[in-house]
């Protein structure tokens, strides 16, 4: 997949720069690490390596290895560790490197740190942000390059993020941050590099507001994460052919900003939902249930969807590479929900 520029022009304001998603992500940290010493990063690998793909590297520089903490493989402990932590006051921001080692610790994420406010009777409550990534086409095999992001969205009590821009992901990580709830938010590790705007000053982006990242009349694209991307490079695609999409980009699927989605495709008609998570029981079929219960009398056609293939995700680069969605493949189903072929 190529690492297009992106930005989010309605939202940008004065004094912006260019900078990658990692980069955003670090300013994030740093700065709501200096203005509230009780947020702290625990995670593998996240001090002196930077994490494997370098997004923390320079923060242990800067608040030492008693707030950048390497933990031991064993994500089961050490987000129990963070769990009880912020149980206590603390804000923990647990690493997780890969999304795919959620599996490790979903005894802690969807048993603990979802629960304890409810089984409290609100006395308790759990302010954590666990910070992994999704994402295939990185040539990392089966055990490395899962979407497992619809897992934690099934469990009441977590939020769940996904951004697609640099100016998302920072807006979106400082909210999770100051959010008193378990927050989980999924980063796509091939976007690491994308650039894309982001303003110089403080700025928070609310959760369960979505984006419309791209205006059309023809038909309602609703993507996730990377997906928004190929969405996008689909939209183009299909404007050489007359074809209108709009896209919108969810970036929070818990909670899931529902009014404007519907509102998109009631204007449009037409309803294609992209995600990079297995299709079968996934994010794309809760999504296009809702289209299907709220807008059916709007729609002109049938609500299709695209995921990932339902396989374990090769490490043969060209199997790989059939496996998620592309551009091509979102264009086609586009032209024909609008009776194009």
């Amino acid at each position: 997949m190529s690492t297009p520029k992106t930005s989010t022009p309605s939202a940008l304001e004065k004094g912006t720069r260019e900078i990658t998603m990692a980069q955003a992500i670090r300013e994030a940290l740093a700065e709501e690490m200096r203005r509230d010493t009780r947020v702290f990063i625990i995670g593998e690998d996240v001090a002196e390596a930077g994490t494997p793909f370098k997004v923390l590297s320079g923060l242990v520089e800067e608040f030492g290895k008693e707030r950048v903490i390497d933990a031991p493989i064993s994500e089961a402990g050490f987000t129990g560790i963070a769990i009880g932590a912020a149980m206590t006051g603390m804000r923990p921001v647990v690493d997780i490197m890969f999304g795919d080692f959620i599996t490790l610790a979903m005894d802690q994420i969807a048993n603990q740190a979802a629960k304890v406010h409810y089984m409290s009777g609100g006395k308790l409550k759990v302010p954590l942000v666990i910070r992994t990534t999704l994402g295939a086409t990185r040539r990392s095999a089966a055990q490395h390059s899962q979407s497992l992001h619809a897992w934690v969205s099934h469990i009441p009590g977590l939020k769940v993020v996904l951004p697609s821009t640099p100016y998302d992901a920072k807006g979106l990580l400082k909210t999770a941050i100051r959010d008193d709830n378990p927050v989980v938010f999924f980063e796509d590790k091939m976007m690491y590099q994308v650039k894309g705007e982001v303003p110089e000053e403080e700025y928070t982006i609310p959760f369960g507001v979505a984006d419309v990242k791209r205006e059309g009349k023809d038909i309602t694209i609703v993507a996730t994460s990377s997906m928004v991307q190929v969405a996008l490079a689909a939209a183009d695609l299909l404007a050489e052919e007359g074809i209108s999409a709009e896209v919108v980009d969810p970036r929070t699927i818990v909670p899931l900003d529902k009014q404007t989605i519907l509102a998109s495709v009631k204007k449009t008609g037409r309803a294609l939902v992209v995600d990079e998570g297995y299709q079968r029981f996934g994010v794309t079929a809760e999504i296009a249930a809702i289209i299907a219960e709220e807008a059916f009398y709007d729609l002109d056609a049938p609500v299709k969807r695209i995921g990932a293939m339902d396989v374990p995700v090769p490490f043969s680069p060209v199997l790989e590479d059939l496996t998620v969605p592309t551009p091509e493949k979102v264009a086609q189903v586009a032209r024909e929900l609008c009776g194009r072929r």
